[in-house]
């Protein structure tokens, strides 16, 4: 798989919305110049979104950021890597993490233990099937210096998520000039501030809850205290909001700190709901 650039779409909506609108609007996401679509796995049958999504265009590169590693079967996740680029082409990118110990706690606890040594474990598995996943169509979760430099080895890159332009230079350093670095970027499109803090506080201080976020931003030199008051300090630098100049201006920071390519998340007042005004507005201000 040739290395990704652009602007890419990073949606739960494509991935837990209506299969027929996700599809409609992956079509429309590829005219609109959109070069990857991203979608999460927290649970139920990924693979059938991808191909959704997969079907519904013919050029825009469908990534999962991430596939959760606990959930799949490697045998079974290569063999349906093969299935969907045998039917829809090489343009099936699988983002792999390990996910956060309180949710795969959730429903077994004690499971989720060691995350590098899991990895490692769970790339290998991929790796002794028939037919592996190529290095080149797989990136990992990466967040922590270890697991980022296991994602310039073992994968053809990392995807970070919840991180700012500063922690992209330092990715950028850690990976060396090879690797792809294929940050998310959280963006509210208002220029009400009040209106931007109703919209992304619970979002922000939910993620927050999760260990490996948590550390990440600690290391990152903000507070506990910036995370238990989700200052605005913080969500200023996780999400980016006001006009399509700023959103933009936020996705040419993570380009100038060495990012190949920035998926951008849009949150509006209705989660459920997909924003498809706002990729139109970002679009419009990217070309």
């Amino acid at each position: 798989m040739a290395k990704l650039d652009g602007v890419g779409i990073w949606s739960s909506q494509l991935r837990y919305g209506d299969s027929a609108e996700s599809a409609d609007s992956a079509a429309e996401l590829e005219t609109l110049g959109y070069t990857a679509l991203w979608i999460p796995d927290v649970g139920g049958p990924v693979f059938d979104s991808v191909a959704n999504l997969m079907g519904a265009t013919e050029r825009v590169v469908v990534a999962t950021g991430i596939l959760n590693l606990w959930m799949h079967e490697p045998a079974d996740v290569a063999t349906a890597y093969h299935e969907l680029v045998g039917e829809h082409g090489d343009r099936f990118l699988m983002g792999i993490g390990v996910s956060h110990a309180p949710l795969v706690d959730a429903g077994d606890p004690g499971r989720y233990t060691r995350p590098l040594a899991s990895t490692r474990a769970f790339l290998d598995a991929i790796d002794a099937t028939e037919n592996p996943v190529p290095i080149e169509s797989r990136v990992l979760a990466a967040l922590g210096p270890k697991m980022l430099a296991l994602s310039a080895t073992r994968a053809n890159g990392s995807h970070p998520y919840l991180v700012t332009p500063d922690f992209t230079a330092g990715a950028r350093e850690t990976l060396g000039p090879g690797p792809q670095l294929l940050p998310e970027q959280t963006a509210i499109l208002t220029t009400d501030a009040d209106e931007a803090r109703s919209i992304g506080t619970d979002w922000l201080r939910a993620y927050l809850q999760l260990p490996n976020y948590a550390n990440n931003l600690l290391r990152s030199g903000f507070t506990e205290d910036d995370l238990t008051s989700v200052s605005d300090r913080l969500f200023d630098a996780i999400i980016a909001w006001g006009d399509e100049d700023a959103i933009v201006r936020r996705v040419h920071e993570h380009r100038d700190a060495g990012a190949n390519h920035v998926c951008v998340q849009i949150l509006g007042a209705d989660p459920q709901a997909f924003p498809r005004e706002q990729w139109r507005r970002l679009a419009s201000a990217l070309t």
